[in-house]
């Protein structure tokens, strides 16, 4: 199953602890986001794969080429031979995309077993580039 998350790339920001209540909760941001990719994946008619199945999970991020780039940097970009070492970090993408299918894609992130990350450059906005496949044993 592929899909599309449309909107820049976002990592998984770090949970906050509230002094108030005392509880640690996932940033409004961060939650946004994730329901985003649940949802792109149910759009596309995902279903869930069974507890007793491998999954594999590949994230394809691209990033808006910045317009402050020079038109040599940027067909550089065009071209992949500038790639976007840049925030977030490609870790922080991974998961927030594993938690957001958690229950949704697969019944438990456990079953993933291989993963591919990658970041490139975009002539358009940003987005995700999302497969979850099973993996036969």
């Amino acid at each position: 199953m592929e899909f599309i998350v449309e909107g820049e790339p976002q990592g998984k920001a770090r949970p906050r602890f509230s002094r108030k209540t005392g509880t640690i909760y996932t940033p409004a941001k961060t939650a946004k986001y994730e329901k985003q990719i649940r949802k792109a994946f149910l759009s596309v008619g995902g279903k869930i794969i069974p507890a007793d199945c491998y999954v594999s999970v590949t994230v394809d991020a691209y990033f808006k080429i910045p317009k402050s780039y020079t038109k040599g940097k940027r067909l550089a970009c065009q071209h992949n031979i500038n790639r976007p070492a840049k925030k977030p970090d490609i870790d922080n993408t991974l998961k927030a995309v594993l938690d957001a299918l958690n229950g949704v894609a697969y019944e438990d992130d456990r079953q993933v077993i291989e993963v591919n990350c990658r970041k490139w450059y975009s002539q358009s906005a940003g987005f995700l580039k999302i497969s979850v496949r099973e993996v036969k044993a």
